[in-house]
C-alpha cells in the first residue's frame, strides 16, 4: 500500500529546517491532495490496460475506502510530526472471484486432460464409425428410396459425408476461436445426431444426400477439431502420444463401422420390414449418449477463450468494488523484472505483455503503488471481423496447397492412403463374396483386419516417439559446451564444474560404446523437424506390401487369413502416414499449421469421398490383381516423400516463405 509523505515542506520544494508558513502548510497540502490523487486512485483517475497471461501474477486490490484514504491524508497533513498508526480498515464489501475455471489448460490435471482426450477420442471413433457403416446396407438403402435409385447414386452418400467432412471445418474453425470449442462441438454434434436420424426417414435419393451431407458437417469437428484440443492442453514434448490414440480411434471406427454394418444389415434384412434401419437407429442411440457427455463433462479448452473469461470477471470485480469506493489495484509488487511473464509462450494466452514488460525494465521510472488498471487479452485485439476470419480460413489453406511444396506433397501422400481406406469400404465385400463366395456378415468380419492393425500402428507410434528420446540417440544434456575452452583461460567454468563435466561425459562414452547409436546421431537426429518421419519413411512401405498381398493372394486356393494379413499391414501403412503428416505440419508451421492441417484435410476427403464410387469399375474391370498392382504401384512412389523431407528438409525449408518467417519471428 502506498505511503503517506513524511516530510511535507520538502515535498512542496522547502527545507525542512526552515520555519513553516500558512502558505507553505496549504501548498504543502495541495501537494499532498497531488499526491493522494495518483496513491490512492479516485473515479477521475485514469484506467490503464494491462494484457492478461496465465503466468500473470494478480495484484492485490485497494482496501482502503476513498473517503477513509482522504481523510488520514490531510490528518497526517497536519500531524506531520507524529507517526500514528493507521485506523482498521473495512473489508472489501465484494469477494473476489473464482478464476479456478480459467486456470491454463496446459496445467490441468491429468484425470481431467484424460477425460478430454477420451470424450475426443470415442467422438472420433462414432464419426469414423458412421462413415464406414453407411456402405455395407447399400443394396437396403436403394430399394428403400422412390424413385429408385441406381446404386452409385447411393454410394454419392460416401461422397456427400466426406465433402461436408471438408468444406465445414473451414468455417467453423474462426468460430471455434472466437468462442471457444465447447459450444462448436456442442452445437455441430446436435446437428450431426438430428441428421443421423433423418438419414432413417427419408424416402427419395436427394433427402438422403443433403442429410449425408449435413451429417458429415456436423461430425467434421469432432476430427479436424480434436487436434487443436489436444494442442490445447498438451504441450509439444507430450503430444505424440494423446496424437497416436486419437489417429488409432479414427482408423479403428473406419474399420468397426462397415464390420457392424455388414452384420445388420445381413441379419435385420432378411427379418424385412425396416428392421434393417436400425444401421442408423444405433448410432442415433450412441451419438445421443455422447452428445449428453459432451455436455455435461467437456470443458473449454481454448487458451484465448478462457484468458477473455478470465479478464471479463476479474474487470467486473473492479468496476464493483469502484461502484463502492475501492479504487485501484497495488502495483508496488510489479516493479521487478522477475516478475515479467515468460516471452516463449504461445499466443493462446501465454505470451508477454509488452506494457507490462516495458514498464518493468530496470532503470525505468518505478510504478505509482496504486493504479486504476483493466484487463485485456492479445489475441482479442487481434482478432479481426469473422468474415475476414472466414475468408482467411478459407483461402489461406489452398494458398499454402499450391505455393508451399511440402504441403502439396504430403497432401497428396495422406490423401491416397485417406482414399485407399475408404475404397476399401467396398472393395474387401465385393472381392471376398466373389472369390471366396461368402455373404455379406462373412465379409463384414474381415474388417477385423483393419482395427487389429490400427491397435498395432498406434502401439508402435507412441513406441517410436519414446525411441527418439531415448539418452543414446538423443544425446546428453551438456552444460557449458562451446563457451570455452579451459587450457585457455576463457571457461568461465570453476575446476569443479569441469571435472563434473568430464564425469558425466566420461559416463556418456562409457553408456554408448556401439556405432549405431552414433550414426543416427550423426545422420538423423533427434533433433531435427524431420525425426517425426523418420519411422514412416519405413513404415509407410507397409500400405503398398499390403495392398500387393491382399490383392494377389484373395483367391480360393488361399486361405483368407492371408488377405485379411494384408489389410493389416494396409491399415498399419496408412495410420503411420496419417499420424506423421499431422505432426510435421504441426512442428514446421507453427501459428500456420491449422492452415497447413486443413489443406490436406480439404484433400484427403475429397479423395476419399471419391474413391468409393470408382471401386466397383475398377475391380471388376482389372481383377483384384491389377488393381492392387495400381494402387499399391502409385502408394509405393509416393513413400518417396518422407525420405526427401528427411534429406532435404533444410533446403526445402529454407526456400519457403511461410517457414523463413516463422524463423525470423523466433
Amino acid at each position: 500500500m502506498a505511503q503517506p509523505n513524511e516530510n511535507l515542506e520538502t515535498s512542496a520544494g522547502q527545507h525542512p529546517d526552515k520555519p513553516r508558513t500558512r502558505q507553505n502548510s496549504e501548498a504543502s497540502l495541495l501537494t499532498d491532495r497531488s499526491n493522494l490523487a495518483a496513491n490512492n486512485p479516485n473515479a477521475n483517475s485514469p484506467i490503464t490496460n494491462y494484457y492478461l497471461t496465465f503466468s500473470t501474477h494478480l495484484p492485490a486490490v485497494n482496501s482502503t475506502h476513498a473517503s477513509a484514504a482522504l481523510g488520514r491524508q490531510e490528518h497526517q497533513g497536519r500531524q506531520q510530526e507524529q507517526h500514528q498508526q493507521q485506523p482498521s480498515l473495512p473489508p472489501l464489501p465484494l469477494p473476489p472471484p473464482d478464476l479456478t475455471p480459467y486456470s491454463d489448460p496446459q496445467t490441468w490435471p491429468s484425470h481431467r486432460k484424460s477425460l478430454l482426450l477420451s470424450l475426443s477420442c470415442i467422438a472420433t471413433f462414432l464419426t469414423a464409425y458412421t462413415a464406414g457403416s453407411y456402405s455395407p446396407p447399400q443394396l437396403l438403402i436403394q430399394s428403400s428410396l422412390t424413385p429408385t435409385p441406381s446404386v452409385e447414386a447411393v454410394l454419392v452418400g460416401i461422397t456427400m459425408f466426406c465433402m461436408g467432412f471438408a468444406l465445414t471445418p473451414m468455417a467453423l474453425a474462426p468460430l471455434s476461436e472466437m468462442n471457444g470449442r465447447y459450444p462448436v462441438f456442442v452445437a455441430a454434434g446436435t446437428i450431426y445426431v438430428i441428421f443421423q436420424a433423418v438419414c432413417g426417414v427419408v424416402t427419395t435419393i436427394a433427402g438422403m444426400l443433403v442429410s449425408r451431407f449435413l451429417v458429415g458437417a456436423g461430425a467434421s469437428v469432432f476430427s479436424t477439431m480434436v487436434g487443436g484440443v489436444i494442442a490445447d492442453i498438451y504441450d509439444q514434448k507430450e503430444r505424440n502420444t494423446p496424437m497416436a490414440l486419437f489417429s488409432g480411434f479414427v482408423l479403428a471406427g473406419t474399420g468397426a463401422g462397415p464390420l457392424v454394418g455388414a452384420v445388420m444389415a445381413e441379419r435385420l434384412g432378411d427379418l424385412g420390414g425396416d428392421k434393417w434401419k436400425w444401421v442408423w437407429w444405433h448410432q442415433v442411440l450412441m451419438s445421443g449418449v455422447l452428445m449428453v457427455a459432451l455436455v455435461v463433462l467437456f470443458k473449454e479448452s481454448r487458451g484465448s477463450v478462457l484468458l477473455s473469461r478470465k479478464a471479463k470477471a476479474l474487470n467486473q470485480w473492479y468496476e464493483k468494488l469502484e461502484e463502492q469506493g475501492y479504487y485501484g489495484v497495488c502495483m508496488e509488487e510489479r516493479e521487478g523484472i522477475k516478475d515479467v511473464p515468460n516471452p516463449n509462450r504461445d499466443a493462446q494466452g501465454h505470451g508477454e505483455d509488452e506494457e507490462k514488460r516495458l514498464s518493468m525494465e530496470p532503470g525505468s521510472t518505478p510504478i505509482t503503488p496504486f493504479r486504476r488498471i483493466r484487463w485485456l487479452v492479445r489475441e482479442d485485439e487481434e482478432r479481426t471481423s469473422l468474415v475476414i476470419m472466414i475468408t482467411v480460413s478459407i483461402s489461406r489453406p489452398f494458398h499454402l496447397l499450391f505455393t508451399e511444396p511440402v504441403v502439396f506433397f504430403f497432401s497428396l501422400w495422406v490423401s491416397f492412403a485417406w482414399g485407399v481406406l475408404y475404397l476399401s469400404f467396398g472393395s474387401i465385400p465385393l472381392v471376398l463374396q466373389r472369390e471366396y463366395n461368402w455373404s455379406l456378415e462373412q465379409a463384414g468380419y474381415v474388417f477385423t483386419a483393419l482395427i487389429v492393425g490400427a491397435v498395432l500402428a498406434t502401439i508402435i507410434g507412441i513406441w517410436q516417439e519414446d525411441l527418439l528420446s531415448h539418452p543414446k540417440w538423443a544425446g546428453p544434456i551438456q552444460v557449458g559446451i562451446g563457451v570455452g575452452d579451459s587450457s585457455s583461460g576463457e571457461s568461465p567454468s570453476s575446476s569443479s564444474d569441469e571435472s563434473k563435466d568430464e564425469s558425466s561425459s566420461a559416463a556418456w562414452e562409457k553408456a554408448n560404446p556401439g556405432p549405431v547409436w552414433a550414426f543416427l546421431r550423426r545422420h538423423f537426429p533427434a533433433s531435427s523437424p524431420e525425426s517425426r518421419l523418420y519411422f514412416s519413411c519405413i513404415t509407410s512401405t507397409l500400405l503398398p506390401i499390403g495392398l500387393f498381398i491382399f490383392g494377389f493372394t484373395a483367391r480360393p486356393e488361399t486361405h483368407w487369413i492371408v488377405p485379411s494379413i494384408g489389410l493389416t499391414l494396409a491399415t498399419m501403412g496408412i495410420l503411420s502416414i496419417y499420424l506423421a503428416v499431422f505432426n510435421y505440419f504441426a512442428d514446421i508451421y507453427h501459428k500456420y499449421a491449422s492452415s497447413a492441417l486443413a489443406a490436406q484435410s480439404f484433400c484427403r476427403n475429397v479423395l476419399g469421398g471419391a474413391f468409393p464410387l470408382v471401386t466397383r469399375p475398377l475391380f471388376e474391370n482389372l481383377g483384384q490383381a491389377k488393381a492392387a498392382a495400381v494402387l499399391g504401384g502409385i502408394s509405393f512412389g509416393l513413400t518417396i516423400v518422407p525420405w526427401i523431407l528427411v534429406f532435404f528438409g533444410d533446403r526445402i525449408r529454407g526456400r519457403s516463405p511461410f517457414a523463413i518467417q516463422l524463423q525470423n519471428s523466433q
